[in-house]
């Protein structure tokens, strides 16, 4: 599976196994740095996904009266 087709959970799984093992320290130089730069594109996929969630959430707003009114953000 290419790491563009994850969710936002897959790849924020995928991301927290490669801090791990690149937290353990005891990895070559070149599979640390590949390591490194496919967390940079899941960190990048994660601010995505979540970029588009923000514009799906429901604005609230308060109302002349006090209540609160939902309104959807158009995308």
């Amino acid at each position: 599976m290419n790491n563009n087709d994850l969710t936002f959970e897959e790849a924020l799984a995928r991301l927290e196994v490669l801090v791990n093992r690149l937290e353990e320290g005891n990895l070559p130089l070149e599979e640390s740095l590949e390591l490194f730069a496919e967390g940079i594109k899941l960190t990048k996929q994660c601010s995505k996904h979540l970029e588009q969630a923000e514009k799906q959430i429901s604005i609230l707003l308060e109302g002349d009266n006090g209540q609160a009114v939902v309104r959807e953000e158009e995308l």
